[in-house]
């Protein structure tokens, strides 16, 4: 009998799989909410919570084969949207820091890490290299909390980002090093050559093979949990294969984000539900899985352990710090980008979870080390998690101290204003389309507006009011599918015109986005009876959109800028527009433009601080536009910005342009963009503002030349075209 009630006390008192994922849910639920209120992040909870309720704890849960199956798929999912969110210009733009703190963070705690196991801990070579690796090894914990900040494109986080590819690849090195000397009885430099070989053919082949497949999947299948499963499929292939060649999955996961991440814009569907499902669930399931690792009652009952435990934790924060600090002296950083990239840096799980068990299983290391590890994965996610929250609250507000300090050019005219955007939907099929656009081209921070999406109709019957609600919910649910709002609005007026008119008036309304009229007759215009009477009703800067494949898939924009276009009201919006869509989709943007107008393109760009992947082509006139037709792509964006009649930068060759658009570019991916123009501001005026723009003031003319240039050019444009 009291045998039989020993074993029953050794059983989990949870079972069954309802009873175990309800538990699991309630824990992800109520441990957040509890920690928030303590000001401490839920990442610990979770931890915390996985030892109460584990087989060590009060032994409610067992870590069974859902927490190991949850528990591998949230951390590949964890590394998987830490390389998803990676700003690839950036990482490129900060990729020697990178490799230097990469260098440092792995050399430092292997070297350091070596000597206090031989000399405090009293280990052999081979033990001691194979510690140290999970000394220099850290997995990135807490990018979730600097995601939710909005910091993934700081240079201290792409760096730290930069820094983990290195030291992961060093760490899986290392340990192969010592496994085959424990296999062997010897090091082989020929198996090392040839891991590294397998390493550099399969980052070759998902860097090649992967984009070629996704822009196919992509542009023939356009559901979205489709998409979603694909991409969980390409991860977990990645992750797989890495294993194959004889390195962790925890790589190919984190790889495959960085190869992915330029098809998943982050204002995009997919990228929302990605996030959610990773958030909500295995992520928190991969939290708990650690937590039920750590034996409480083995560490306090040997003082062993205790002592095992301190070192480690004790040596993996210090040799991280001084790898962090090293890297602030050399690149004269600030403190708190050091601290970002030392509590970045700090977190040990994944890696070390891996190193250790085989080391255990070969017995290389014995129990001390296992439960001593398991301790320090605590206090170092723990430690971690608290200073990425203080790392990522200093970073923000000298974030917003630098906004708000930062003059404003003469030229911004209430750039500071909210854009807002107004969303025509004739019909649910383009609906999600046009949405999906014009998130991509919002912008962030204090000029982020309202969004509207509106139907216009001009009849009661009930086929047109269904319309109207289909078209207008499809743009809701596309909107909130990456948490953001969208205003519908349903409107019955005399025609299409009228009513989007008079909707620009009573909202406010800054830029229009609507999808290119569709040619019903062979005598009808390219841009329809309704696009022209809406450019001559309103000033405001309409864009006109034909797309053939998803935004994501587009991999450069030909942006093709008129002379003088940098006098128009409007000029700074449209810059931003299209760079809000570059830096969202991650493509390459090419100005077509002169000289001058290149100047005040680029002054915008670093004003704003756009960091996208730029480049000009100097071009003089409508002749080169045509040569330019030439070199567009299928997978390109043609981006045209066109002129209004009596504008400055308006000339009669504008009246060519859709018979040419029609003619030359009638298969490809087409944006025609009018910029704003102001009926009260006279040439003078927007010829100074446009010079305000101008950074090199060596180059540019001065003031008085512009106004003289600027009224003699529109005085002759008008005169010609009379």
């Amino acid at each position: 009998m009291l045998l039989a009630l020993a074993i029953q006390a050794t059983r989990p008192l949870v079972v069954a799989p309802v009873p175990i994922f309800l538990m699991v849910l309630g824990v992800i639920l109520l441990v957040p909410l509890l920690f928030n209120r303590l000001k401490i992040p839920p990442i610990i909870g979770l931890i915390v919570a996985g030892v109460v309720i584990g087989p060590y704890g009060l032994n409610w849960l067992a870590r069974d084969m859902s927490f190991e199956v949850f528990g591998q798929v949230g951390i590949l999912y964890l590394m998987f949207l830490a390389g998803l969110e990676i700003d690839l210009f950036n990482l490129r733009k900060n990729l020697s820091k990178g490799l230097v703190f990469g260098a440092l963070t792995f050399a430092v705690p292997l070297v350091v890490g070596s000597v206090v196991a031989l000399s405090v801990l009293g280990m052999s070579l081979l033990s001691a290299l194979l510690l140290a690796s999970m000394f220099a090894a850290h997995t990135l914990i807490g990018y979730p909390i600097v995601a939710r900040f909005g910091l993934t494109k700081n240079p201290a986080v792409v760096i730290a980002v930069a820094g983990t590819i290195f030291t992961v690849l060093g760490s899986l090195l290392v340990l192969a090093g010592v496994m085959g000397v424990v296999e062997r009885g010897q090091f082989s430099a020929l198996d090392l050559l040839r891991l590294i070989g397998s390493l550099l053919a399969y980052s070759v082949v998902v860097a090649y093979i992967f984009p070629k497949i996704t822009r196919w999947f992509f542009r023939h299948y356009t559901d979205g949990i489709l998409q979603f499963v694909y991409i969980l499929a390409m991860t977990f292939l990645a992750a797989q294969a890495a294993v194959w060649i004889g390195l962790e999955s925890v790589f190919g996961a984190f790889y495959a984000g960085i190869v992915l991440g330029r098809y998943v814009p982050a204002r995009s569907t997919l990228m929302g539900r990605l996030e959610f499902v990773g958030n909500a669930l295995f992520i928190p399931y991969f939290l708990i899985g650690v937590g039920m690792l750590i034996n409480i009652k083995v560490v306090a009952s040997s003082w062993t352990t205790i002592y095992v435990a301190t070192v480690m934790s004790a040596t993996a924060m210090m040799v991280k710090w001084i790898a962090a600090y090293v890297t602030q002296r050399i690149y004269h950083l600030s403190p708190a980008d050091r601290s970002m990239l030392y509590q970045l840096s700090n977190a040990h799980t994944a890696v070390a979870l891996a190193v250790v068990m085989i080391g255990f299983t070969t017995g290389i290391f014995g129990e001390e080390i296992l439960n001593g590890t398991v301790l320090m994965i605590l206090v170092t996610c723990t430690v971690s998690s608290v200073g990425v929250t203080r790392a990522a609250s200093r970073l923000k507000l000298l974030q917003l101290e630098a906004e708000q300090a930062e003059p404003e050019a003469a030229a911004d005219g209430g750039a500071a204003q909210p854009v807002n955007t107004l969303i025509p939907i004739a019909n649910p099929l383009t609906a999600n389309e046009l949405v999906s656009l014009a998130l991509l081209m919002r912008p962030e921070g204090k000029s982020a507006g309202q969004l509207y999406a509106l139907h216009v109709r001009n009849d009661n019957s009930a086929s047109s009011r269904s319309i109207s609600r289909n078209s207008l919910d499809v743009a809701r649910k596309v909107a909130a599918s990456v948490e953001s709002t969208i205003v519908p609005i349903e409107r019955y007026d005399l025609n299409f015109v009228t009513g989007m008119i008079n909707v620009i008036e009573e909202r406010d309304i800054s830029q229009v986005i609507i999808g290119l009229h569709r040619r019903t007759q062979f005598i009808d215009s390219f841009f329809g009876d309704k696009l022209s009477q809406l450019l001559k009703a309103t000033n405001r800067m309409v864009v006109i959109v034909r797309l053939f494949m998803p935004p994501a898939t587009i991999m450069r924009i030909q942006t093709v800028v008129p002379d003088k276009a940098q006098f128009e009201v409007g000029f700074r919006q449209w810059v931003r527009a299209v760079a809000n869509l570059t830096r969202q989709i991650g493509c390459r943007i090419v100005f077509n433009c002169t000289d001058d107008t290149r100047r005040a393109i680029e002054t915008v760009l670093q004003i704003d601080r756009y960091e996208i992947n730029r480049s000009y082509n100097k071009m003089e006139g409508y002749d080169d536009f045509i040569l330019l037709s030439a070199k567009i792509a299928p997978d390109d964006l043609l981006v045209v910005v066109d002129a209004r009649r009596g504008s400055i930068s308006f000339t009669s060759e504008m009246d060519s342009l859709p018979d040419f658009l029609r003619h030359y570019f009638a298969a490809n991916n087409l944006m025609v963009v009018y910029p704003e123009q102001s009926e009260d501001a006279t040439p003078a005026d927007l010829a100074t503002l446009a010079n305000s723009m101008i950074a090199d003031v060596s180059v540019a003319p001065s003031p008085l030349w512009i106004r003289l240039r600027g009224l003699a050019m529109t005085v002759y444009d008008r005169l010609r075209r009379r």
